[in-house]
């Protein structure tokens, strides 16, 4: 299952992976394992790690870049001329595909929940600088980006571009918000792998790991590189920022299931799931004190910039539960830094760290 090789597509050599998947390298890996001893100091807490995939590499680092290793891959396989993605108007992953796709040589096209701003800021300024193709703008209630079967305006609209650069002779490849859970599982589950080569130097493994769960597909991702590298030994925590906790484990159980079958692996979804959604506040990306306490602390306790919208709740919860006595003092616990430092410049979310 674990077969490692290579193949090339154009003049981009793309490595073979878990289950034979290819993957094209885009960022560099492993990201570096850091120990908060401060904040486990001022916390009374379990030993805290960081890993930070906000170091990654390309288009200010975050954890999109290992997804879409996966999808790029597929990509080219596919002979892919130019590459359509959606997601909020400030959407790290946007960002990221864009800068993935420069560098692969393929253009994008971005369809963007939300009205266009006045001035563009944080994740939206680098879409430009990075120079997407086209930006399109589509007003919907879910503000988080979600594309649904049916009538969607922003599925709509990403039919027609298709429809439109297919006409052109363009061959374009769609890569749904957060990348697609087989590609968010594989690139995940090889952080797990990282992780545990990481900690072995500490002669430690990781009882818990603690990620944002927006998508769902690194959470899923985690749980399966638990499985496969950890004996599932390892608890994968995940704190919404977007969605009620019975639709973030539904959907992560139906990925870890499709996983197994794609990978060929005998067992279906066993360990369980944990999601808390208590720290999400009144929605995705709407800002909480609690968030904005966590990003204060870890900067002034280790120099570290979280985001407001992903990894500042995510640390929120982590804290919390770390002053419940959730984890044992001897425990090993590793914080997963998603990225996302751009939003905290955007200026719905500046204002808020202003005072």
């Amino acid at each position: 299952m674990n077969a490692v090789g290579s193949a090339t597509f154009g003049n981009r050599e793309e490595e073979v992976q878990i289950g034979a998947i290819k993957r094209s390298r885009l960022g560099i890996f492993p990201t570096p394992l850091e120990e908060l001893k401060m904040l486990s100091s001022s916390l009374g807490g379990p030993r805290i790690f960081i890993k930070r995939d906000d170091l990654d590499g390309l288009g200010l680092g975050g954890n999109k870049l290992r997804k879409l290793e996966y999808a790029m891959a597929e990509a080219l396989s596919q002979r892919a001329t130019t590459v359509i993605t959606t997601g909020a108007v400030q959407s790290n992953h946007c960002r990221l595909v864009v800068a993935a796709a420069n560098k692969l040589g393929l253009k994008t096209h971005l369809v963007l929940v939300g009205e266009e701003p006045r001035i563009a800021t944080g994740n939206l300024l680098l879409d430009k600088i990075l120079g997407a193709a086209e930006i399109h703008y589509v007003v919907k209630p879910d503000a988080y980006g979600n594309i649904k079967e049916g009538s969607d305006p922003v599925d709509e609209k990403v039919q027609e571009i298709k429809e439109r650069l297919i006409s052109q002779g363009e061959k374009p490849y769609y890569i749904p918000n957060g990348c697609r859970p087989l590609h968010g599982g594989l690139g995940y589950a090889n952080c797990v792998r990282e992780i545990v080569d990481q900690l072995y130097y500490y002669d430690l493994a990781p009882s818990s790991i603690i990620t944002a769960c927006g998508s769902a597909s690194t959470q899923g991702g985690l749980l399966l590189g638990s499985r496969l590298y950890c004996q599932g030994m390892t608890q994968v925590i995940g704190i919404s920022i977007s969605h009620s906790k019975d639709q973030l484990i539904a959907r992560i159980e139906e990925a870890l299931d499709d996983a197994c079958s794609f990978l060929g692996l005998e067992y279906k979804t066993t360990q369980e799931v944990i999601v808390y959604d208590n720290y999400l506040g009144d929605g995705y990306g709407l800002p909480t004190q609690a968030m904005k306490e966590a990003v204060k602390l870890v900067g002034q306790k280790e120099g570290i910039i979280l985001d407001p919208v992903y990894t500042g709740k995510a640390m929120a919860g982590l804290i919390d539960l770390v002053r419940k006595g959730q984890f044992r003092k001897e425990e090993a616990i590793v914080f997963i830094h998603t990225g996302g430092i751009p939003g905290l410049f955007a200026e719905e979310q500046a204002i808020h760290f202003q005072r």
